[in-house]
């Protein structure tokens, strides 16, 4: 089964997909956000693409546990997103997964213009990453 990752931010929403024995994730690319319903088409043109079953949203929650500004929007799209697809979105901690993925690209040496195209994209590949981990008890 083919798991879709969403790494939704203001201006950009990163985009990961598992493989099909849900067990590695890649990322795929990074979609301009423009409005919730041209978006939310984008989303359903790669759930279409990638015959994912499941949708994986990374939920930005606070160090203690509590949702701040951009997770209220984040919860806010989904909503939305499950009125108009028919496979399940499941919110998914994702405390520290732009700082991860920041850290792996300074380490390999990405400049500053590249990082900011790729950095949604290699969050969602940690959100679902940890996903697919936690699902096999790793």
């Amino acid at each position: 089964m083919r798991i879709l990752c969403l790494d939704i931010g203001d201006k950009y929403i990163g985009v990961a997909v598992s493989d099909a024995l849900g067990i590695t994730a890649q990322g795929v690319g990074t979609l301009k956000r423009n409005n919730n319903d041209d978006d939310i088409l984008e989303i359903i043109k790669m759930v279409q693409k990638y015959n994912a079953e499941k949708i994986i949203v990374g939920l930005p929650k606070n160090m203690n546990g509590s949702l701040g500004p951009q997770g209220k929007k984040v919860i806010e799209f989904v909503d939305i997103l499950k009125e108009k697809i028919e496979i399940p979105v499941i919110e998914w901690d994702e405390r520290l997964s732009t700082k991860s993925a920041e850290k792996i690209l300074l380490e390999g040496n990405v400049s500053r213009k590249k990082r900011k195209r790729v950095i949604d994209k290699v969050a969602a590949v940690f959100i679902l990453q940890n996903y697919l981990d936690f699902l096999r008890g790793q």
